[in-house]
């Protein structure tokens, strides 16, 4: 069992008040413990926790390319076992190294069954490189490059479901998880570096200033994503759902009112058929994984 009062993440690091990947960061190596070896692609992470020479990790870390991660995990990997060693091998790295930039060394490392831990801290968009959007930027949301205007209400494309895409790629244990329930994180992710193979877990981790809410509601917005059904904690074994976090449900306003990139939905006036869509978007989440209580 994993001992949660090690910390391997160090305080210290150049990360935002109240930054969500920071604190999946330090949740994260709870749940993999002091015999982990973290693979980091390039994105926020990396940048505010690995200031040359500084470093807020506490365990082995390695940063090769934006887009190759899981193929550097895949040769570690390989190494290791060739040499008798079991240390848990943890990929970390954001959206858009995983969505979009990596997806293919991804794909090879899941259909070649390496055993490593891929984690993914989804902030929803490109942040460390000024909030363009990603393969993981929900539907409407403004960003940079997808942004509301006159001609826009925001990204006009839905959420690149990962975690289906993983499963289908024969992963043994697929998850995902919220920064709103850290001893989920430490739990799910005990659970796959013990399971021979690729696993993947997403970690759902709001960004206050590309989203545009305080600081100090980080949590607080975290948990309303999963409270509307627009962000479902469950876990799938062997491509089969096994476990779902249920909610009573709050209407989805109450999270897009919360954030600025959502704004232009309710000003200069609200627009009731864009948010219908999105509430939509809840509803096919609470009807495929029901988790209405």
């Amino acid at each position: 069992m994993a001992d949660t009062s090690v910390e391997l993440f160090e305080p210290g690091h150049r990360a935002c008040g109240g930054c969500g990947p920071a604190l999946a960061a330090r949740h994260i190596l709870k749940g993999s413990g002091p015999d982990t070896i973290v693979v980091a692609s390039t994105g926020c992470m990396e940048v505010f926790s690995t200031p040359y020479p500084e470093s807020a990790w506490k365990v082995p870390w390695i940063h090769s390319l934006f887009e190759n991660a899981a193929a550097v995990a895949s040769g570690i990997e390989v190494a290791l076992k060739k040499q008798g060693r079991k240390e848990h091998i943890v990929c970390i790295c954001g959206d858009g190294a995983t969505f979009d930039i990596g997806t293919m060394c991804i794909s090879g490392a899941f259909e070649r069954g390496h055993n490593i831990t891929y984690v993914c801290y989804d902030n929803e968009a490109y942040m460390n490189t000024g909030i363009q959007r990603s393969g993981a930027t929900p539907y409407d949301a403004s960003t940079t490059t997808s942004p509301a205007g006159s001609a826009s209400h925001g990204n006009r494309t839905q959420k690149k479901d990962m975690p289906a895409i993983l499963a289908a790629h024969g992963a043994p244990y697929v998850a995902t998880a919220s920064i709103a329930y850290p001893n989920d994180i430490v739990k799910k992710v005990e659970r796959a570096v013990n399971i021979p193979g690729a696993c993947y877990i997403q970690i759902h981790a709001p960004c206050y200033t590309g989203w545009g809410f305080e600081g100090a509601r980080t949590i607080d917005v975290a948990k309303l994503a999963i409270q509307t059904g627009l962000w479902v904690n469950y876990e799938m074994v062997d491509g089969d759902v096994e476990k779902v976090k249920k909610v009573k449900r709050k209407p989805v306003d109450e999270y897009l009112a919360e954030q600025k990139r959502f704004r232009h939905l309710f000003k200069p006036k609200r627009n009731d058929e864009e948010i219908a869509k999105i509430q939509a978007i809840a509803d096919r989440n609470a009807a495929n994984f029901g988790i209405d209580i």
